[in-house]
């Protein structure tokens, strides 16, 4: 008896030893980080630096050879349209003009008449475009009362509404700038009528557009040739951006699209649209000396006139363009994704352990990718994921 009692004490004994063995050579369980699959929105966009510029400026040239007299406007000065004097001109002497310059004063009142009679065709054809834009919407609003239109398809006839409104407004613009030419140009070919040869008087030149004054070429009195630039006018508080992008990223920009206008030195970010994707594409030199194919997207801010007052003409913006989102999306850190054997993988929390787990994926963004398949919600997986980390390995969150 006494025997089988110290056999089992050894027993118990070789036991424990083999036991603690077994758990000193046993791998210690790795620490990990993770997060949990969730549901939400997802937006992915492209993320490029601009600059603001007014809509629509006017280069006022001299429609007339001759002595400038000092300008005495100054940038930043407001000028109203047909009242604020922007230069005087003292013509050439009749006699000194010959008939080399008559002919070409007579072309350009043709040159102008002809301007003049496009712009008007193009608000004709701009405004019908417009009214129907309008009627458009107006079903849309009248749809989305009864909830029987999409939101996507409301942004749709609202911004092909924005868009119509300022292409009238640039084709009316075009066309005082044309009647404002024409009358330059007949007031030119003055010059040469029997009347100016008793005597030759200043020439006026006043504002076309009100706004304000942005930029002065000539300052000084001198003598100009005709054409030559004397000031530049416009309107500040019609502002719009131009974003260079990659023309990769520009494909799937489309016109309506969101935009977030961010570091523009307010307190919080700014909302835009999308208002044209130029079609033709240009070469720009990066920072690194690597040849890129960019494309000017031209954005309109969606916010009131006050929001944006502080902004000029060539400030810089950082914008961020919505060129996809899902408003319900599964989800997880860009971070727990990997890729094995050709595949996209992550590791999935089971009990204790990390279990490769192989999944679908769907847009993606600089932080989080959309699910489509592998994963449910709730679940949870390893971030950062290491060498350490194999199929069945034993984890402890941190």
């Amino acid at each position: 008896m006494r025997f089988s009692i110290q056999t089992m004490i050894w027993g118990c004994v070789l036991l424990a030893l083999l036991f603690a063995g077994g758990l000193a050579f046993m791998p210690k369980p790795i620490d990990v980080e993770v997060a949990s699959v969730s549901e939400g929105p997802i937006v992915v966009t492209v993320q490029e630096d601009g600059k603001t510029r007014i809509r629509e400026k006017y280069i006022i040239s001299t429609p007339v050879a001759g002595r400038l007299a000092r300008i005495e406007l100054d940038s930043g000065d407001e000028v109203v349209d047909n009242e604020t004097l922007v230069a005087v001109i003292l013509p050439a002497e009749p006699t000194m003009l010959d008939a080399r310059a008559q002919a070409q004063a007579s072309a350009r009142v043709d040159q102008a008449e002809a301007a003049l009679k496009r712009a008007e065709a193009s608000v004709e054809q701009a405004q019908v475009v417009f009214e129907l834009s309008q009627s458009k919407f107006k079903r849309a609003e009248k749809l989305r009362e009864s909830k029987s239109i999409s939101q996507e398809n409301y942004d749709i006839a609202r911004t092909a509404l924005l868009r119509d409104t300022q292409r009238v407004r640039t084709f009316e613009f075009d066309t005082e700038i044309a009647t404002f030419e024409l009358a330059m140009a007949k007031a030119a070919l003055l010059q040469f009528s029997d009347n100016a040869e008793h005597g030759v008087e200043p020439f006026q030149v006043y504002a076309p557009i009100s706004g304000k004054v942005l930029r002065v070429f000539q300052e000084s009195s001198t003598v100009l040739t005709v054409g030559t630039p004397l000031i530049e006018l416009g309107d500040p508080s019609n502002l719009e951006m131009e974003i260079d992008v990659l023309s990769t990223d520009a494909v799937r920009i489309s016109p309506g699209g969101e935009m977030s206008i961010e570091h523009w030195g307010g307190k919080s970010p700014l909302k835009g649209r999308v208002r044209v994707v130029e079609p033709a594409a240009f070469t720009k030199i990066s920072s690194l000396g690597v040849e890129e194919q960019r494309v000017n997207v031209i954005a309109a801010f969606d916010e009131p006139s006050e929001r944006v007052s502080s902004l000029g003409d060539g400030y810089r913006v950082e914008a961020r363009i919505v060129v996809e989102k899902k408003a319900n999306a599964r989800k997880i850190p860009n971070s727990a994704l990997f890729r094995h054997e050709k595949e996209w993988h992550v590791f999935a929390i089971a009990g204790k352990a990390a279990r490769l787990q192989p999944v679908a994926i769907g847009i993606q963004n600089e932080q989080e990718v959309e699910i489509t398949g592998g994963l449910g919600t709730g679940e949870q997986v390893v971030l950062y994921p290491d060498d350490r980390l194999s199929d069945g390995s034993r984890v402890r969150i941190k």
